[in-house]
This record gives structure tokens, sequence and C-alpha cells, in this order.
């Protein structure tokens, strides 16, 4: 009789051979793949989706701390000639003068010589920025085993520039007194994490703040995307409501600046006032090509994840990104303009190797004995206390890592390392350094160790020498992933009780401030003193030894017996 020949067992791919092999090594049980359900293919690809959606922070958070003019004063400024168009050396004779430089050389027109070294302290910065982040993610990875990546904080560094600092100076803090700040506040948070009193004070965060703080993040994260510098361009700045429909093109937009009109009707530039970025649309809405390619790029990612395809971030964002790269069209990243120009000579470098110059070390402690100093420095400390330590929970709380009193496998790790890396990022010249609300996206791709991380290190790393590349993702391939993350770190307002009002209120307080002040405290802030004056008479009649009724005391004080009302 014939007999049937047994089938081959089929060939496992080669990923599924990686992951069981990494998963058996060392490295694998030292990072717990296994025990977190995840592989390894899947930790570099979460890592890599990460740091696409938070790559943005390279050229963004530069770009911002060049705005507090950095190390550059009016000593870099060079003489002029009263005629712009007369050469240095000519300008000579009764008609013509040489101008020399005093502080208003910083202001526009901005002199040609403080131009010059704000340039060079942008390329510190950027390289700052990936230094800081590098080994933040290192310390996160290594130590915390956690999917987070760290980077200088958006907000943080707005607040650096434009309030401390002051545009190109202008602040009560310099540039170096306000980097020593941050020094001494990171030793301060370090402490504070050391001995435990960290998770001891984010405890004291009610909990209907605690729950909210993950989906007020996701609002944020949407707002921040949905905007033109950082997102699509869909909500555009409007005189009367603040915002409004936008998405028109560049041609159509215009920059906002503060003013004051002088008593006989002069209207001129604030001392330090900072000129926006193309924020404001004059016509011509929801006509932008490059909105419509990021709508492109997310419809992309949303039909990935409803078909659960995995990389789902990645293949929008590179998709929109490689699309934008091409010169003379309508989306491009690098319009004919000088700037546009400036930004295609530095991309088409590909490799650029910076050495920081002017911003490591750069820490004075002259300003030690001002009170704008120590303002700075306790609003930097309550700020990263709030901040850091919401997010940290909040996407802990978002994978899933954190028990019933809302403690996670890491946590101790996970703030040393959060307030290490702000110490670093002050030396290297950066504002303070924070886990990014983007490591979501990693989350999402199934990131669950400490791998996540490292190939978040990587890729940083890898910055060092493709800053060109990188810092050439334009705003609307990093906008549609933001919006996305910020729908699924949605769910957890299903944990809210909104039928209690005293749980609802300090939620919703939460949830709405964190993107309408552009600021994760100031939403906690508010969600906290919301909860703190709803509760405080309970708390006074506790205190007094005020007995409250129970709800069957209160069922027989209002009926009969016979369940009728009396």
């Amino acid at each position: 009789m014939a007999t049937l020949p047994v089938p081959e067992p089929q060939e496992l791919s080669l990923s599924t051979r990686l992951n069981s092999y990494v998963a058996n090594t060392r490295v694998g049980k030292r990072f717990k793949l296994a025990q977190r359900n995840t592989t390894f293919t899947t930790e570099l690809r979460a890592g890599t989706a990460t740091f696409l959606t938070m790559a943005y922070i390279l050229a963004v958070n530069a770009s911002i701390l060049t705005d507090s003019g950095g190390t550059c004063s009016v000593s870099d400024c060079v003489p002029l000639c009263s005629d712009p168009n007369i050469p240095l050396s000519n300008c000579t004779g009764p008609t013509h003068r040489i101008i020399q430089p005093d502080n208003s050389c910083k202001f526009p027109p901005v002199n040609t010589g403080y131009s010059d070294c704000l340039e060079k302290t942008r390329k510190d910065l950027i390289v700052a920025t990936v230094a800081s982040s590098l080994i933040g993610c290192l310390i996160m990875g290594i130590f915390a085993n956690l999917p987070l990546a760290l980077a200088p904080g958006m907000g943080a560094n707005a607040y650096f520039t434009y309030t401390v600092v002051g545009f190109h100076g202008s602040g009560n803090v310099t540039y170096k007194s306000a980097l020593t700040a941050i020094f001494i506040e990171g030793l301060i948070f370090l402490f504070i994490s050391a001995i435990g009193l960290r998770v001891k004070l984010a405890k004291l965060v009610p909990k209907p703040v605690r729950v909210s703080s993950s989906a007020g993040i996701g609002l944020f994260l949407a707002f921040i995307g949905l905007q033109n510098n950082e997102g699509i361009g869909l909500i555009g700045y409007s005189s009367s409501t603040l915002v409004t429909l936008g998405a028109c093109p560049r041609s159509t937009r215009a920059a906002l600046a503060p003013v004051i009109t002088a008593a006989n009707g002069t209207v001129s530039l604030l001392p330090g006032g900072s000129v926006s970025g193309d924020m404001m649309c004059l016509d011509h809405q929801m006509e932008s090509p490059t909105f419509w390619l990021g709508v492109v790029g997310f419809v992309i990612i949303a039909y990935c994840l409803v078909k659960n395809i995995k990389g789902a971030m990645i293949y929008g964002t590179v998709f929109v990104t490689m699309i934008s790269w091409f010169r003379n069209t309508a989306v491009t990243a690098f319009p004919n303009t000088p700037s546009g120009n400036s930004a295609y000579q530095y991309f088409k470098k590909v490799v650029d190797v910076h050495v920081i110059k002017t911003t490591a070390g750069a820490l004075s402690f002259n300003g030690l004995s001002t009170g704008s100093f120590w303002e700075a420095l306790i609003t930097f400390l309550y700020v990263d206390i709030l901040d850091t330590t919401g997010t940290l929970y909040s996407m802990a709380r978002f994978a899933g890592f954190t028990d019933v009193n809302g403690d996670f496998e890491g946590q101790y790790f996970a703030f040393m390392s959060d307030a290490a890396s702000i110490v670093v990022g002050s030396l290297l010249g950066t504002s303070p350094v924070a886990a990014f609300i983007e490591s979501s996206t990693g989350i999402r791709e199934g990131g669950r160790t400490g791998l996540t991380a490292l190939t978040v290190a990587g890729y940083f790393f890898l910055a060092f020498f493709f800053t060109p590349l990188l810092a050439s993702i334009p705003a609307w391939a990093v906008g549609p992933p933001l919006i996305l993350v910020g729908v699924m770190m949605m769910r957890s307002v299903v944990d809210i009780e909104w039928a209690d009002m005293r749980q609802a209120i300090p939620a919703f307080v939460t949830l709405i401030l964190m993107p309408m002040t552009y600021s994760i405290a100031y939403g906690l802030i508010g969600g906290i003193g919301t909860f703190i004056v709803l509760h405080i008479w309970d708390w006074g009649e506790s205190l007094l030894g005020v007995k409250k009724p129970k709800d069957n005391d209160l069922v027989n004080q209002s009926t009969n017996g016979n369940g009728s009302i009396v």
C-alpha cells in the first residue's frame, strides 16, 4: 500500500528565528522580552516609530533656543555704514558715517555679525539636542527598562527662551545664568528622585487628574499636530477667536508680532518682541498643498491602524517626507527662498559632523543674587515635577504597566534617568530634558522594554552624522502621527467617573487646559486646584468630626417606611 508523503514543517521566517534567538540570550532575559510579551524586532520597530515622530525636535528645539541669542552678544555685531548699499571700506565723506553697534543690533534688522553668531549657535544646539537626548534614552533603556524616549521638552524650551532669557537676550536672566538655574534645579530634582520623594509627590495627584492626564496629553499632541509650525496646518490664528480654520498656502500666510502704539499713532515693535512663524491665514483656507499631502499621510497611517498593520506610523511619515524632499514642487520642504535655499544646501550635505563650540559648559553663577534667577529656578522645578512626572505615569498607564496603586516596574530608575538628563542637558546648553509624549507612538507599535529606548538612542547617535536629513523632516509629515496618537490616548476617559461631579470637573479641567494653555503642567495645576476646592468642605467636616449621613439614613429620613416619600 502506498504511503502518503509526510509534509515537511514550514521553515520559520528569519525574523521569527531572530526573535527566538534573542529572547533566549542574556540580552533578551535582561530586558524581559518574554515576560513582557514582546519581541526583538517589535522593539526595533517601536523605537523607529518613536524616533520618527520626535525627530522634529532636532530642528524645532534648536530654532526656539536660538531665539534666546545663546551666548551671542553685542560684541558679535559688526560696524555698518549708514547707507547699507555702500561697503564699510568706502563709507567715508560728509554724507556717510560708520555706525558702531549697540544693543539695537540684536533686533530687526539684525546685524549681520549677530546673525552669523546665531547660525553657529543653532548648529551647536542641534548637536546639544542630539547628545542630551541620546544620553537620556541610554539611561532610561538600560536602567529603567522602559520604552520611553527623552529629549528637550516642548513648552519648557519656549519658557526658557521667551520668558526667562527673552528674545535675543532681552529678558531679566542671561542665557548662561538660565542654564545654571536648570543645572541647580536638575540636581534638586535628582535628589528628590533618589530619596523617593518624587514618587510620593506624584501620588498626591488626585485620581481623576491622574486618569485624565493621559487623555489630556493626547489632546495636546493632536493640537500640536493640527498647527502650522509643527503639524499639518489645519488650525490657524484668528484675531477675534484665537483659533480658526487654516490650511492656506505659504503665500497667503502672515507672521505676527507684538506691537505698541505711541501717543502720536506710530506703531512699532515692542523691544525684544519676537516675530511669530507664518500662522495667520489671509485667505484661501483649505487650499494648502502641504496640508493635503499631510492628509494623505494621515489616511495611510489611519488605514494601517484600522487593518492592524505594524509600522503604521513609519509608513505615513516616511512617505510624506520623501515626497517633500523634491524641489520645485508645491509641497517641497525647500522653497525658492533664502531660507529654503539655505536649508536645501544643508540637506545636500547628508553627512555633517559638527562640534559644539559655544553652548557646552556655558554656565555662569554670576546671577545667583537676583530674584529673577530664583524665580526661574523654582518655576523650572515645579514644571518639571508636574510635567515630566505626569508624562511618565501617563505613558506607563498607556503601556499597561501600572498596577492598582498606580505604580509601575522601573519607576525609580525612570525618575532618576529623567532627572539626570536635565543635569546633562544644562551642561550641553539646552533646556530641560523630559520623557517625550511621542513615546506613545512606539508603545502603540508594541514597544514594552528598554530596547525601544535604546533603539531611539541608536537613531540619535546616527543623527550626529545625518543631522541634515533628519532636520529636513517637514512639519506636515510629523502632524499625522501626532493626531492619531492623540486618538489612541483618549481611551483613558472611560475610566473617569463622569457621574460624580467632584471627579468629573477636575478631570475635565485637566483635559481642556493642557492643549489650551500649551502646557501639561498647567493642566495638572488646574485639575489639582479644582479638586482641592471641590473637596475642601468635606475635608473640613472630617477634621471637625462632623458625621456624614449614610445612604440608608438618607432613605429613612425621606420615606415613611413603606417606600412612599414623606
